[in-house]
């Protein structure tokens, strides 16, 4: 399956970046293979890309850990959660959700526990349990609200919304 649209963008310029090389750096400071990585893996988890999520994530969870990257860790593992997610392994899914959500908490990154908790709800929310999906909605709302965070918030008022 071909990437289409935003995503397409966002990894057609990401490639692009990673195969320049690195040397010399003039004016300012170059991205890593890790910060390249996180956003690669970021792009196709929001994008749910399933192939970009299998190629991507391993890297991305290397780099981090060998860096001991935390906040990449933890991208690495709401990543896994949803290629889980897409290849029908619900349980792996919210324990790698779970592992994501735990290291956000740890770091104090609302807006990234926030998209976590929204992504847990649709997880939810598709597997039928309509408690947990209400739960982790209302709490990616409060955090998105805390922040500000409108498209976030609107979206996430939309999916309680239809939960009713």
């Amino acid at each position: 399956m071909q990437a289409k649209g935003e995503f397409a963008l966002v990894n057609q310029n990401m490639e692009i970046a990673r195969a320049r090389p690195g040397q010399p750096v003039k004016n300012g400071t170059m991205a890593h293979d890790h910060d390249l990585y996180m956003l690669l893996t970021d792009a196709a988890a929001e994008h749910r890309a399933a192939a970009a999520l299998h190629e991507y994530t391993p890297q991305l969870e290397e780099l981090a850990l060998r860096d001991d990257h935390r906040l990449y860790l933890a991208i690495a593992q709401r990543a896994w959660g949803v290629a889980h997610w897409l290849s029908g392994e619900y349980e792996p899914a919210e324990a790698r959700l779970e592992r994501a959500l735990e290291l956000f908490r740890q770091l104090d990154t609302r807006w990234q526990a926030g998209r976590t908790h929204r992504i847990a709800g649709e997880l939810n929310l598709e597997n039928s349990n309509r408690d947990e999906a209400r739960r982790h909605f209302t709490l990616a709302l409060e955090a998105f609200e805390a922040m500000k965070a409108l498209p976030d918030l609107e979206r996430t008022r939309a999916a309680l919304s239809e939960l009713g």
